[in-house]
């Protein structure tokens, strides 16, 4: 019996080429993924590199996935695949062109400037790095700088979310309201430009959660932390302390984190 042989799409870019790769994947997940290999050559900087992707796709009978922004890296591209009979997909050219003919207006064709590393990126480095510090109420200090605190009792998405917008460059800090520990004064303490934002849960749905995570940890299900009376305790409790913060308060239960952050984010502006 033969062995099958691999589909292989080459993946071609004068800059990283995560794009490109990105396509192919997500397209490679409508047939046998298992049976296609993605090459990737990111970096091309002259016509000879082009060329040589060619042949190799010309050998391994592939096609060619590229985002090439130098216009003549583009038309040695096409031209050179159309004579060696490789198929190839631009997969940024029609966009350029769209906005090109749609805005009348030129691109740098400077490649990689998805991932530059300009003041965004650095602001986005930050705002993690600051949300992983302040996480679950480490440092209260961290809710004086915040941009956003998220409270709420245990394992209503409050990291996650803080994550996520730490992902858009907000530096957010959290705060898990437990019954037994009162919150800092921090947390109440006027910090102009913060938007405190208050987390809460279905108390079925969060002891679906919470018994999960015990099963995760191989601990028993039956932990106080996992009873239908300990939560809504703990969730009045939270009640309580939203109300004396005034802070708006979000229902996760069915939310997924994007959505919930897409709020807040709204909040914000």
């Amino acid at each position: 019996m033969s062995e099958v042989r691999p589909k292989t799409i080459f993946v071609c870019s004068d800059a990283v080429g995560e794009t490109a790769e990105a396509v192919a994947r997500a397209t490679a997940r409508q047939f046998a993924a298992e049976q296609v290999v993605i090459k990737r050559y990111g970096g091309i900087k002259d016509e000879e590199e082009v060329r040589a992707v060619i042949r190799e796709a010309v050998r391994e009978n592939g096609f060619i996935a590229y985002t090439l922004v130098q216009p003549e890296l583009r038309d040695t591209m096409r031209e050179e695949s159309i004579r060696a009979g490789v198929r190839s997909v631009d997969v940024m050219g029609p966009m350029m062109q769209a906005f090109i003919d749609t805005f009348h207006d030129a691109p740098k064709y400077k490649p990689g400037l998805l991932h530059a590393m300009d003041e965004t990126y650095y602001k986005k480095i930050e705002a993690v790095e600051f949300a992983v510090k302040y996480d679950d109420g480490k440092d209260a200090r961290g809710f004086l700088e915040a941009q956003v605190v998220l409270v709420g009792v245990s394992r209503t998405s409050k990291t996650p979310v803080g994550i996520y917008l730490a992902s858009k460059g907000i530096k957010t800090a959290n705060y898990p309201l437990t019954i037994e520990v009162k919150p800092p004064e921090e947390l109440f303490a006027d910090s102009p430009g913060r938007l405190t934002v208050g987390l809460t849960m279905q108390p079925e749905r969060l002891l679906k959660v919470r018994t999960e995570r015990l099963k995760s940890l191989g601990l028993p299900s039956r932990a106080s932390y996992a009873s239908l009376e300990r939560i809504t305790q703990e969730l009045q409790f939270a009640d309580e302390i939203m109300k004396k913060l005034r802070c708006p308060v979000i229902d996760v239960t069915e939310r997924a984190v994007e959505e919930t952050a897409g709020l807040i984010l709204d909040l914000l502006n």
